[in-house]
């Protein structure tokens, strides 16, 4: 054990190290070919910034897992690690997801191709045979057949992806949570021991924390700010969809079958599920359009309570550590669904909080494109 905790260390150890080396180089090819996110009435930053952040996630991932499975592999017993039809398929689909988002980036694509795609690419994993195929218990529901597992993991991938990436609003964001959910999913897939899942999320963890260094600090006079992109949360939102179906499936060929797969895993995302969630309900209610822009998801509404940017970090990223703790508390005495009745509770009681806020300041709760800041 304390042997595969080294792995993963040095594996974080060199994607951080590939992430410090490459944001400073990606922010001044950034500069040179003036390709920055530049402020609107719906974005937060004032100046522009570079945006190509998230191009590094998955070199500087795929470099330290290389090296480090190789070392792996040279002391491993009878091979521990073995590539899998549905890895296979998972790297071709983040491939895909990755090429979407830095051209989207660079050219801009228009959002029904990038739909498009992130639906190809999500059905390539039950494609190769990995879909959800067990609700353990949630809704009364058991076993899933293919015919309904498939196209709901298809579902749920997609999703995730859109929900990190419209989330991905204010500083640290999408990358704090992604950080969070990364280390939830690290510790789930160690305490099965398999392996090299956990050397891949610890590859991409190493290279988020030199990201949020830059992100949220900007170097140390603030000159080498840099926004993740398209790039960066398609392929977080991406990574994280794929992780929550590996988790979820029942398989016993690779790990014993476990009541609380899919509950963990879900918690694991729970505020960008839930903010999408309500997003979508918000614009439905008040007939505009689901696809549409605003100034309505959690950290939007936050920073209009009168709250400063990290603060507003701070305060989700602690929400969601909360509903972690909360929901692992509240396994064993109660049901799968209890508890996301509960949290669907918790989540309205806090925006009813923050509504409050909002009014005593004489803001407006829900904000259109069409109104002034």
């Amino acid at each position: 054990m304390n042997q595969h905790i080294l792995y993963i260390l040095g594996t974080f150890t060199i994607s951080m190290v590939c992430g410090f080396i490459a944001i400073p180089i990606i922010i001044r090819f950034c500069r040179k070919k003036e390709l920055y996110d530049r402020p609107n009435s719906r974005k937060v930053h004032k100046c522009s910034v570079p945006r190509l952040g998230g191009i590094c996630f998955i070199p500087s991932m795929i470099i330290s897992s290389i090296i480090m499975m190789f070392v792996f592999n040279q002391n491993a017993v009878n091979n521990e690690i073995n590539i899998s039809l549905w890895s296979i398929f998972f790297v071709i689909s983040l491939m895909l997801i990755y090429a979407v988002g830095l051209i989207d980036d660079i050219v801009s694509l228009s959002p029904k191709t990038k739909f498009a795609i992130q639906v190809i690419a999500a059905a390539l994993l039950p494609a190769s045979g990995l879909y959800i195929n067990n609700m353990y218990g949630f809704m009364g529901i058991h076993e899933l057949p293919y015919y309904i597992g498939a196209p709901l993991t298809v579902f749920v991938i997609v999703f995730i992806d859109n929900a990190m990436n419209l989330i991905d609003g204010i500083d640290g964001l999408s990358g704090g949570l992604s950080l969070i959910a990364l280390a939830g999913f690290l510790n789930c897939f160690a305490r099965e021991e398999i392996w090299a899942y956990c050397i891949l999320i610890a590859g991409l963890m190493g290279v988020l924390i030199a990201f949020l260094y830059f992100n949220i600090y900007g170097g140390r006079n603030g000159s080498l700010k840099i926004f993740m992109g398209d790039s960066g949360s398609l392929t977080l939102g991406f990574i994280l969809g794929f992780l929550l179906v590996k988790f979820s499936m029942d398989n016993p060929n690779v790990m014993p079958f476990r009541r609380d797969s899919l509950m963990l895993s879900c918690t694991l995302l729970t505020i960008p599920i839930f903010d999408v969630c309500r997003v979508i309900c918000v614009r439905t209610l008040h007939h505009k359009p689901i696809f549409g822009a605003d100034k309505n998801h959690i950290h939007h509404k936050l920073m209009r309570a009168g709250l400063t940017q990290h603060q507003t970090l701070v305060t989700i990223l602690a929400l969601a550590l909360f509903f972690i703790a909360f929901n692992h508390l509240l396994f064993d005495p109660l049901y799968f669904s209890s508890i996301v009745a509960l949290d669907i509770v918790i989540w309205l009681a806090f925006h009813a909080i923050v509504n409050r806020m909002i009014r005593k300041k004489g803001g407006k709760v829900f904000f259109n494109d069409s109104d002034d800041d």
